[in-house]
Formats: structure tokens, C-alpha cells, sequence
């Protein structure tokens, strides 16, 4: 049952609106905490704590540069959450319009 078990899991976290919308934004590009908060329009501590179920359920992995944290979609792995990536409206446009406020 622990193919069961994770698939619940997953799904459970991705049932979530603001964390289904970071991995529709993450399909884009690697984005910085800084940006996921502008897109979201939400607090500092509220898109980490949702980043960080993510990175637990080895959804999302994270990179420093200098003081920053850039986060990225880690699914190849996972071929169920990758065919409900890929069901995700594109977000490609709001992602472009990022003030890029982390460089």
C-alpha cells in the first residue's frame, strides 16, 4: 500500500490552491522565495511554510545564491505529479512579468 500512501500524500498537497499554484508557477522556471511572494501577493512565512511541505514531499528543491533561496520543480522521479503538472494552466505570462527584485 505505500504506492497508495504516497500517491494520497502527494495529492493531498497539491489539493492545496496556494501550493498547486507554486508548482504551476515552478513549471515555468526556478524561482526565488522573493518572487513566489510578489506572485502570490502573501507573506514571507506563508509561501515558506508552503514551500517547505513541497520540499518535504520531495516535490521541490532548493539552491542558495549569495543570500537568496531558488526554488525548482523535482518531479522527473514522479510521473503521477508530472501528468498533473502538466494539466496546469500555463502561468508563463505572470511568471515573465516578475520585478525580479532577488538579483
Amino acid at each position: 500500500m505505500k504506492g497508495i500512501d504516497t500517491l494520497a500524500e502527494q495529492l493531498k498537497l497539491l489539493g492545496d490552491k496556494t501550493r498547486l499554484t507554486i508548482v504551476a508557477m515552478l513549471k515555468e522556471r526556478t524561482l526565488c522565495v522573493c518572487d513566489i511572494v510578489e506572485l502570490l501577493e502573501t507573506s514571507q512565512p506563508n509561501a515558506s511554510q508552503h514551500l517547505r511541505k513541497l520540499k518535504a514531499a520531495g516535490l521541490v528543491s532548493e539552491s542558495r545564491k549569495g543570500q537568496w533561496i531558488y526554488y525548482s520543480l523535482h518531479i522527473e522521479d514522479k510521473p503521477e505529479v508530472q501528468a498533473i503538472v502538466n494539466l496546469l494552466p500555463s502561468l508563463k505570462e505572470k511568471v515573465d512579468q516578475l520585478k525580479n527584485v532577488c538579483d
